[in-house]
């Protein structure tokens, strides 16, 4: 996700399933249809949740597709799961998203069909449906990944392998659920599986220290695919690319490595699209722009030249599509400083044009390069305010922590606006107001961060100068005290007053 960054200010960043035609059930096997209620409950109306099927089933299956026959009086087709030859436990992979809502009540019924028709008692019991229900994160971003393999265990008599990849992430309750599959890499050891993109809230709903567990199969005709190995990982290691963090030993009854070749993250929000917290609307800016201009226009003041270095933060820069997390909005390296707030804005404008929004996002990059400026001017003539714009989405946490602990010896204060619904919690702990910050076992050195979401901000009346005016005054309020705390603790004290100024020819009275 892209982001807006400036030392006195700073940029930020389900699947569909087709519905299916409908057949009839084969007149030799009947059965009894599945009602499930789901009884979620949550404040936020409405919210997005994902199904997950899976099914131990007693007769031989030859496929499951799951559908709703237009008969019914639910008569509602959402969705069919794909065909799984030759098991009696079939695990789908194909997911669904649903709206939620806390009022209603909502049914779901699933009919289970079979490819070829089986002999046998009409409302018989065949078996068990498994859902697995989990409340959607908000994040959008679609991850690109591609692995290898090598030194695969031999598995076939006549062969080698047929190896291929299952990945489950896991659950809130510590269970785990089938999120992709590859395909059959045929009569390998050292297999290069094709790159596939997969939504991260599938991968790990968000969150991205959660295990991911990646299992290695060899695939048989008859469904008894052997087991050669497993590993687990998650999202932030993945994230980290071809590395030697992302090349797993797999140790069964061989010894065998499974390699990440390249990893990318797209994000789906194009800033065209009315979506996009990003989009410019030709008759009102959008919150980046309205939070930018609002603080932005306060901080100015304080400036002599008003000149502003303006950062972007989670894009691919052309021409060669290179992710950054620290390019400069007007695209000039050599000089990023604009023209005020309104030259920010032009240069924010701009870069959405040639930028494409990109994740990861991390924070850590800016903070380190105004922290840079700040290192070299500590005699207490300059303060350095880096106003950070962002949706929420943080990426490098851990460094983020470091840089902020680093940057609180420094002459700089650090101010975060939250745009989105998003929950801001890794916002708050940055923030350090209940609990000051740390990084490997260190305390920040004093309170350096102030964070507000731009939400709380926004007047349903329409009145945007009184709610931007409340902003700036929140986010601006902890600055005096943060600027006075640092003079204090370097022993810095004010310059004399200068002398009043006389007109020249005359001469200053005092009368007593």
């Amino acid at each position: 996700m892209p982001n807006l960054s400036s030392p006195s200010s700073s940029p930020t960043s389900s699947p569909i399933f087709p519905v299916p035609t409908v057949s009839t059930p084969p007149p030799s096997l009947q059965l009894s249809p599945l009602s499930c209620q789901l009884t979620l409950s949550s404040p936020f109306l409405p919210l997005s949740i994902s199904l997950y099927i899976s099914l131990p089933l007693s007769p031989p299956l030859s496929s499951l597709p799951s559908s709703l026959p237009p008969s019914l009086p639910f008569s509602l087709s959402f969705g069919r799961t794909e065909v799984i030859d030759n098991t009696l436990n079939p695990d789908f992979v194909r997911k669904y998203i649903l709206d939620y809502f806390f009022e209603e009540k909502q049914n779901l019924r699933f009919d289970f069909r079979l490819e070829k028709p089986l002999g046998g008692i009409a409302g018989k019991k065949c078996g068990t449906i498994i859902l697995s229900v989990e409340e959607l994160g908000n994040c959008r971003d679609s991850a690109t990944m591609q692995f290898c393999a090598n030194k695969l265990d031999k598995k076939d008599f006549f062969g080698k392998s047929d190896p291929f990849i299952v990945f489950y992430r896991s659950n809130e309750d510590g269970t785990f659920t089938i999120c992709h599959k590859t395909e059959v890499v045929k009569n390998t050891l050292n297999p290069v599986w094709q790159s596939f993109t997969i939504p991260v809230r599938a991968l790990c709903n968000g969150d991205f220290d959660r295990t991911i567990k990646v299992e290695v199969y060899d695939w048989d005709r008859d469904g008894s695919h052997d087991f050669i190995g497993e590993f687990t990982t998650s999202y932030r290691e993945l994230a980290r690319g071809q590395s030697q963090f992302n090349v797993y030993e797999v140790t069964l009854f061989s010894f065998l490595t499974v390699t990440l070749l390249s990893f990318s993250v797209e994000s789906e929000c194009n800033p065209s699209q009315s979506t996009s917290l990003h989009y410019m609307n030709p008759y009102q800016m959008n919150a980046y722009a309205m939070a930018l201009k609002a603080v932005g226009e306060i901080i100015q003041d304080y400036d002599s030249d008003k000149m502003f270095p303006a950062l972007g933060f989670g894009a691919k820069l052309p021409p060669d599509g290179q992710v950054s997390h620290e390019f400069p909005l007007n695209g000039n390296i050599e000089n990023p400083y604009c023209n005020g707030i309104d030259g920010i804005l032009e240069a924010y404008h701009e870069s959405l044009k040639t930028v494409q929004l990109y994740g990861p996002t991390n924070f850590a990059p800016v903070v380190n390069h105004v922290a840079r400026y700040a290192a070299a001017v500590q005699d207490g003539s300059q303060y350095f305010i880096l106003l950070i714009i962002t949706d929420g989405v943080i990426s490098d946490m851990a460094q983020t922590k470091e840089a902020i602990v680093n940057g609180a010896k420094l002459p700089m204060s650090i101010i975060i606006v939250g745009v989105g619904q998003a929950e801001f919690d890794a916002m708050v702990e940055l923030d350090g107001d209940d609990i000051r910050i740390s990084s490997r076992g260190k305390l920040a050195e004093r309170d350096i961060v102030q964070f507000v979401p731009f939400r709380d901000y926004m007047d349903r009346t329409g009145n945007h100068v009184l709610s931007m005016a409340r902003l700036a005054k929140d986010v601006l309020a902890e600055i005096p005290d943060q600027f006075i705390s640092y003079m204090k603790s370097r022993g810095i004290k004010p310059n004399p007053a200068p002398p009043p100024y006389t007109p020249s020819g005359h001469t200053h009275h005092t009368q007593i």
